[in-house]
């Protein structure tokens, strides 16, 4: 199965959302909290082509953008398939 990385801060409601997709589908991922990681968040930053915003989803290292992209991904079936194609 594909890493899967999520960037997140704390009290994010689209954080909270992205990461309970991941779970309610017994995804494994590596949380990375930016909250007080300027380092981090720069590293998300560059990683994320300039996108500032959280959460940021990385799947085998593509990036799949925030908590609406990575839904979306799945509601079109395409989560699943990009973690089996890994």
């Amino acid at each position: 199965m594909a890493k899967v990385e999520i960037y997140t801060k704390f009290l994010c409601p689209y954080c909270h959302r992205a990461v309970e997709l991941l779970r309610r589908k017994g995804i494994a991922f590596e949380e990375i909290d930016i909250t007080m990681d300027a380092a981090k968040r720069q590293v998300m930053i560059k990683r994320a082509s300039g996108r500032t915003t959280v959460p940021q989803v990385f799947i085998g290292g593509q990036h799949i953008g925030g908590s609406d992209d990575l839904a979306a991904l799945d509601g079109r079936g395409g989560l699943d398939a990009l973690l089996g194609a890994a």
